[in-house]
């Protein structure tokens, strides 16, 4: 590790930005020195410039990502180089803005009913149900499920930020359903993977550096034996 990156990385650790973040800021810096064969701290504003338009001529990239490459350059030569960063030299790009594709309560009873297993499926409802991200999905453990005030808690979600998503009676139902067809049942994720049923299913780094196994402040119930409200 270059000292420069073990800088950047050290002031990344005390802002606790999410793994995700980090990992990105990082790889944006490497590749803009390795665009210009040069240490980033030789590199000054004319460069950024040169690799924003490289990114959206060559890099075919969207507006969004351009975004965020150039967010973690802001970082590195702020917070990192301690040096100024002038907005008007390096603009934002504008974003384009498009309505999402809504599928109709037909087609999303396609989708789920496609799927090869009941894993599957129940995965899917719950992703469709919630509305929760996959990394968030993944990481979600049995006392989350709150039957009695009917909410599924998210735990270090985007941002590093708790909330509460509302259950559906449907939903609820649907997994007490997946649980009791369980034959090994899991005793703290929601979605187990790997044969051992120890840990969540594969996904992207854990956000907030949050512990494989965090503590709740209450005990742990199953899913099937809380009675509906």
């Amino acid at each position: 590790m270059t000292h420069l990156r073990k800088m950047m990385l050290e002031e990344l650790e005390r802002r606790n930005y999410a793994q995700t973040t980090t990992r990105v800021y990082l790889q944006t810096v490497e590749d803009f020195a390795r665009y210009f064969k040069r240490p980033p701290d030789q590199l000054g504003p004319e460069h950024i410039r040169e690799y924003q338009a490289y990114l959206f001529r060559e890099r075919k990239l969207a507006a969004r990502t351009v975004t965020q490459r150039l967010a973690g350059l802001r970082f590195f030569f702020i917070q990192t180089m301690k040096k100024a960063w002038s907005v008007a030299d390096t603009p934002y790009p504008k974003k384009a803005r498009y309505l999402p594709s809504i599928l109709s309560p037909e087609e999303v009873a396609l989708l789920i009913d496609s799927a090869r297993t009941r894993f599957h499926r129940i995965v899917l409802m719950t992703l469709y149900g919630t509305g929760a991200r996959r990394a968030e999905l993944v990481r979600l453990q049995i006392p989350d499920v709150d039957s009695r005030r009917m909410v599924i808690h998210i735990r270090g979600g985007k941002g590093c930020q708790d909330r509460d998503i509302m259950l559906s009676p449907i939903l609820l139902e649907a997994l007490r359903d997946y649980w009791r067809g369980l034959k090994r049942k899991p005793t703290d994720w929601l979605f187990p993977g790997g044969c051992q049923h120890t840990a969540p299913i594969p996904s992207p780094p854990r956000p907030c550096g949050m512990p494989a196994n965090r503590p709740h402040s209450k005990p742990v119930s199953k899913i099937g034996s809380i009675p509906t409200p």
